[in-house]
C-alpha cells in the first residue's frame, strides 16, 4: 500500500523519494519499519519523538505566543532516533510487490451488490 501512495505523489509532484520520514505509533515496530524501507527501496527515518502531530501543534502554539523564535528554532530540536536502510534484494522487491498486486486485482470483484 505504501509503495502504491508513494508511487501516485511522485508521479504527481516530479519528485523521486530519497527518504521516507516517519511518525506515529506503528512506527515503534522495527520490523514494520525496516519493511517499509525494504519495500520501498529507501532508507526509513524515525523520530526520536514520534508522535509529532502532538508535537507539531505544541510548537505551534508556543510560535504564535513567542516562546519559540522561529521555525528554525523548532527545527533544530528534531533528532533521529533509527535510520532503516533497504537490505532487500531487488528481485525479491519486486517479486512482493507483484504479488501484492496480483492479490489486490483479484480482490476487486470480491463483494457481491445485493439486489
Amino acid at each position: 500500500q505504501s509503495r502504491d501512495v508513494l508511487k501516485v505523489i511522485q508521479k504527481d509532484s516530479g519528485i523521486n523519494l530519497k527518504k521516507l520520514k516517519v511518525d506515529g505509533g506503528a512506527v515503534r515496530d522495527n520490523f514494520l519499519m525496516q519493511f517499509q524501507s525494504d519495500i520501498l527501496g529507501v532508507p526509513v527515518v524515525r523520530p526520536q519523538i514520534v508522535e509529532t502531530t502532538a508535537l507539531g501543534a505544541a510548537y505551534l502554539a508556543g510560535l504564535a505566543v513567542g516562546y519559540w523564535k522561529d521555525k528554525e528554532e523548532i527545527a533544530q530540536k528534531w533528532k533521529v532516533d533509527k535510520e532503516f536502510l533497504p537490505n532487500m534484494k531487488e528481485s525479491v522487491r519486486e517479486n512482493l510487490y507483484k504479488g501484492w498486486k496480483k492479490a489486490v486485482s483479484r480482490s476487486l470483484k470480491w463483494e457481491e451488490k445485493e439486489e
